[in-house]
């Protein structure tokens, strides 16, 4: 690529789509093979009883392995914690993924009621993310760098006027009708391009990713935001860096779509999976309940409560409407003497942990 050097700004970076041909035939198979899994976890989807459920399992597991990717690390339980209980005490690492999280939702609820992907939604991300005034980058300096040894891989385009110029044709491209093109294949050029411009001083990422599955959401391959491609980043994080290099260097566009393409089969079939065994989970706490919970005790919302508050407490079995204190207490503690919930004491607070499913969005 002539113009282009690791140490000078990548001005030239060309709009969307390339030159390239981009359909390739193991491109194709790629894309039958992912487009099914995502056909399949898009059924499955349905089959839960409540898919708010996902809110606070599959999509937390997305924002802390995302950070992961950042260095940013913290625990499940560090996690749920937070979304029970007041972040005052929460480690640094553990406040950022839960801004990871609102940052999705936040943005996947503007996109039901405007189903556009622009660069204020991106900036709005990021101040999300960042809990700051984040805005595109105006500074030059920003480069790409090995930690360790210093060595630059690349430095994007600089000045305010052309990133928003770049992010301009890039928007054109996400809202444009996909024609001829797979919505697949242009969601892997998207994430490429993203991360190419990198708009942002920091969160260029963690917003990158997001921008994944919005954009599946946007063209109705998914009803939900459940399917994340984080994990597989992280289990194959050289390959995922290589792939952007060898495309900015050498327009080797045919690993990078094969690259992702392979990430959102193994992960959306991976989530189908995950999905089965929190349904299979939830009947089987259904029909249990029913035999071994007293008549006033057992309901489907309470069940479905333990869902969507892995880490439940009092306070929540009130809010939803399912009991006053002192009832949602025995509530609860009647659900721990049957093993369906792990009673945890944190300071003042007693928790009620659902440790089955936590089982199963660990694997």
């Amino acid at each position: 690529m002539s113009n282009f050097s690791r140490e000078k700004p990548y001005n030239d970076l060309p709009a969307l789509p390339p030159a390239a041909d981009l359909e390739s035939v193991p491109v194709l198979k790629a894309v039958t093979r992912a487009a099914r899994a995502l056909a399949e976890l898009k059924g499955r989807t349905r089959t839960l009883p409540n898919p708010s459920i996902l809110t606070s399992t599959i999509a937390l597991q997305e924002a802390k392995a995302s950070s992961e990717i950042e260095n940013i690390v913290t625990t499940n339980d560090e996690l749920y914690r937070g979304l029970s209980m007041e972040t005052l005490g929460l480690s640094p690492h553990a406040k950022e993924v839960l801004h990871y999280n609102e940052a999705l939702w936040s943005a996947a609820a503007k996109l039901s009621n405007s189903p556009l992907l622009t660069t204020n939604l991106f900036i709005e991300i990021v101040q999300v993310l960042k809990q700051n005034e984040a805005a595109i980058r105006s500074q030059p300096g920003t480069q790409i760098k090995n930690p360790t040894t210093g060595q630059i891989f690349y430095t994007p385009p600089e000045g305010e006027d052309l990133i928003r110029a770049k992010l301009a044709d890039l928007e054109r491209f996400l809202n444009e009708p996909p024609g001829d093109l797979d919505p697949l294949i242009r969601v892997a050029l998207a994430h490429y391009q993203f991360e190419a411009i990198h708009p942002f001083y920091d969160g260029n990422g963690r917003t990158g990713r997001i921008l994944i599955i919005l954009y599946l959401l946007v063209t109705g391959l998914l009803e939900q935001p459940v399917l994340f491609l984080s994990r597989y980043i992280i289990e194959h994080k050289a390959d995922y860096y290589q792939h952007l290099r060898q495309v900015t260097e050498t327009e080797s566009w045919e690993n990078w779509l094969l690259y992702m393409l392979n990430g959102i089969e193994q992960t959306a079939n991976d989530t189908s999976e995950k999905i089965r065994a929190i349904s299979s989970l939830f009947d089987e706490l259904c029909e249990t309940g029913k035999e071994r919970l007293s008549r006033p005790t057992y309901s489907k919302e309470l069940i479905e409560l333990l869902f969507y508050r892995p880490y439940c407490k009092i306070k929540f079995v009130q809010d939803a409407g399912l009991a006053k204190r002192a009832t949602a207490s025995r509530y609860l503690h009647e659900l721990a003497e049957i093993g369906f919930v792990t009673p945890v004491k944190y300071g003042n607070e007693l928790l009620f942990i659902n440790h089955r499913l936590l089982e199963i969005l660990g694997k």
